[in-house]
């Protein structure tokens, strides 16, 4: 697997473009932390996941959240939204800077982290073993209005289509099934102009940042 690095001390020259200390929001507009950190990949400069410091809240202080789960807030300007409560929060095993000196370790705790997202209700389609893994949004019975508000499956489970959602009957309770690995969906797109630009300058800049942020050897070892 490809081995992913953070931005750490480094700082883009207009700071306007870093979310870095922008506002998390979960459900019901609770205000889940601040924008921390990023993981990336190094290869491509694709933001997998960002880290969010709570202020103390969560026992382990961080965790994370796939890109692909980010919303915009419609709320908070320059701010963003993700479908998570507090408790969904503290299901989710610690979160250690550490993991990503490895790739076995890494993988393990992905491997652990998505089962939680898992672990809640899972709809799959009815005569198949396809696992979809709906938002908020994307529930039966929401219209097609709010579902084109939700953000993309952060893991490469099959998308639902809207006749499946109007069709209650065609989809059935279920569990995903367990897995060793992680496929995680790095196109986050669409999130916002802010979320963008970010995601720009880090690629553009992907090189610089891994040479000024200590983190030479692992790119190397990423090949």
């Amino acid at each position: 697997m490809a081995s992913y690095g953070m931005l750490r001390d480094y700082r883009f020259t207009d700071a306007s473009e870093d979310i870095r200390g922008a506002k998390l929001y979960g459900l019901d507009d609770e205000k889940l932390g601040k924008i921390d950190d990023v993981i990336f990949d190094f290869s491509s400069g694709l933001i997998r996941y960002v880290v969010v410091d709570t202020g103390g809240w969560l026992t382990t202080k961080k965790f994370i959240v796939p890109a692909g789960r980010l919303r915009a807030s419609t709320k908070h300007d320059d701010d963003f939204t993700v479908d998570l409560t507090k408790a969904q929060v503290e299901s989710f095993p610690p979160y250690e800077e550490t993991d990503l000196e490895s790739d076995e370790q890494w993988s393990d705790y992905e491997g652990r982290y998505r089962s939680k997202w898992e672990a809640d209700p899972v709809m799959h389609r009815a005569e198949t073993d396809r696992n979809i893994t709906p938002t908020t949004q994307q529930m039966p019975g929401n219209s097609a209005s709010a579902r084109a508000a939700g953000t993309s499956d952060a893991f490469k489970n099959e998308s639902l289509e809207d006749a499946e959602i109007e069709d209650a009957e065609s989809i059935e309770p279920g569990y995903a099934a367990g897995t060793s690995t992680v496929d995680i969906d790095v196109s986050a797109v669409g999130i916002g102009p802010r979320w963008d630009t970010f995601q720009d300058r880090l690629r553009e800049r992907r090189k610089e940042v891994i040479g000024t942020g200590g983190l030479e050897d692992e790119y190397r070892k990423a090949g």
